[in-house]
């Protein structure tokens, strides 16, 4: 049985992050592409999880990429209308159960320039 992984996102000047929470997560597949990010993987129980998201805009989908932990899979894409604030993640305005948005890491980054000057620098020695 396929169920979907528990998701949170959030949004920044140039890229959008996703991180779907799969702990031990194997056979992990991301595909991203202009409008669409297709996740899936197991876990140990076996479990197969499978996420499918139109996107609210558009991506560069070569310069997005995931990193895996031991406890979730983090995706992040880079705009390709930067500083532009994404109202969600989803191309409909419907909010999936298993989406949440990530209010760890959430900030509203509209007005504060020099909080975003600095994070554009942090993004630029990644």
């Amino acid at each position: 049985p396929r169920q979907p992984a528990k998701t949170l996102w959030y949004d920044r000047p140039r890229y959008v992050y996703l991180e779907f929470c799969v702990e031990d997560s194997t056979d992990v597949k991301v595909v991203i592409e202009d409008q669409r990010l297709v996740f899936s993987c197991k876990n140990p129980d076996g479990v197969e999880f499978y996420n499918e998201i139109d996107l609210y805009a558009r991506v560069n989908s070569k310069d997005s990429r995931e990193k895996r932990s031991d406890r979730s899979i983090t995706c992040f894409m880079r705009k390709w209308k930067e500083k532009v604030a994404w109202p969600r993640v989803t191309k409909e305005n419907i909010k999936p159960a298993w989406l949440s948005v990530d209010f760890d890491n959430w900030r509203d980054w509209e007005g504060d320039e020099e909080l975003e000057r600095a994070m554009v620098e942090q993004y630029a020695e990644v």
